[in-house]
């Protein structure tokens, strides 16, 4: 499909982690069928970091260059002591961003992330329609995203609304544009899902058509003449449409570094699902080790890892040779080509999804994110 202009732009960060993402939590209220957290999730329940250390964490961070900063999860308004982990990274010089799906975020705390300088705020919405929103979350949340919606403009602050675009609710992005200029939100991501962990459980049921997708974008691109300036709108391809794959975080350990709950350091978010790694934490490792010497940062760093077609790629430098977890989930090896690229040798694979999901068929129960839900369910 063509380029609709909200891609990343590749960067440098100097050897730096620019941004950092902090998942303080893989605990939930929700039960999204597209959750990028690990299968296993509630196998860390016990091992969370204390705030002492996440203080660490931060602290170190700033240290190595680190500017940007997410708290994330599973759902970070779960942890008492955000608020406790906002004011230290505001003292520390970082740039914020409470990334939430509303649960939790009450209006004497929304007040006081304001206080103790919290800067943006990202929240989910699933759908325009409250029945869909609450089916797709497994709980009663459509109302109370739209009230905590309108807390966050009313505090002032920056908001990103971000909603997740798969086929049961792609074709409703009219109607969330219009919701969303209604709210007054300053910038709408339209991110269509990718496929690890359970979306790639629920893929042939989650995956949009070809078709559903140009509408989609047409519209998007209607409401940015409408709109001009005042409202920022992306809309994020998923690669599975691409004929080239997408610069997974700017390229293996260059600009990104997540900390998952247990304190392990990862080069990105869905990177447990690559076997044979070790996945060392900053309990173990001073944060600086983990991201300039651990074999896990230097395992794909670079190009030299790289094989053929990749290896003598002229855009190897732009795309890094696409997503290692993709790479792996989809072909076994995670050095190969990310099959989402036209000159892989695997590309088939992603074809073959599309094929399969396009296809008229009985749709099958999606699989919920729930403790012990995804055990002997194949991919």
């Amino acid at each position: 499909m063509p380029k609709d202009g909200s891609e990343v732009v590749s960067l440098d960060g100097q050897g730096k982690p620019m941004w950092l993402v902090l998942e303080l939590t893989y605990r939930c209220p929700l039960k999204c069928v597209w959750c990028n957290n690990p299968l296993d999730f509630d196998t860390y329940a016990d091992k969370e970091l204390s705030t002492e250390e996440w203080k660490q964490v931060l602290r170190d961070g700033r240290e190595l260059g680190a500017l940007q900063l997410g708290f994330s999860g599973g759902e970070p308004m779960l942890r008492d002591d955000i608020e406790e982990l906002v004011e230290e990274a505001e003292r520390l010089g970082y740039y914020t961003n409470l990334i939430t799906s509303g649960v939790g975020l009450t209006p004497e705390r929304l007040k006081k992330l304001k206080e103790v300088g919290l800067k943006q705020i990202q929240l989910s919405l699933q759908s325009a329609e409250r029945a869909l929103t609450d089916r797709l979350v497994g709980a009663r949340a459509h109302d109370l995203k739209l009230e905590v919606a309108k807390r966050i403009k009313a505090e002032g602050f920056p908001m990103v609304l971000n909603v997740p675009v798969f086929r049961q609710n792609i074709d409703q992005v009219e109607e969330i544009l219009a919701l969303a200029e209604d709210i007054g939100v300053d910038y709408l991501e339209f991110a269509n899902i990718q496929y690890y962990n359970w979306a790639l459980l629920n893929r042939d049921e989650l995956l949009p058509t070809r078709e559903q997708l140009e509408r989609a974008e047409a519209a998007v691109n209607r409401a940015r003449e409408r709109l001009g300036g005042k409202m920022t709108i992306y809309f994020v391809i998923p690669d599975y449409f691409e004929t080239r794959p997408k610069a997974c975080m700017n390229g293996w350990g260059t600009i990104h570094l997540t900390i998952a709950p247990d304190g392990a350091a990862l080069p990105c978010q869905e990177v447990r699902v690559i076997e044979g790694l070790e996945f060392p934490t900053v309990r173990e490792h001073s944060l600086q080790w983990l991201w300039d010497e651990s074999p896990l940062f230097q395992k794909f760093r670079g190009d030299t890892w790289m094989a053929e077609p990749c290896r003598t790629c002229d855009e190897k430098e732009k795309d890094f040779g696409g997503c290692r977890c993709q790479a792996f989930l989809l072909t076994g090896d995670a050095a190969n080509t990310d099959p989402a690229c036209a000159k892989s040798p695997h590309h088939h694979v992603i074809e073959m999804a599309i094929s399969r999901a396009s296809k008229p068929h009985e749709p099958k129960p999606l699989i919920p994110r729930l403790a012990g839900a995804a055990a002997g369910v194949g991919r």
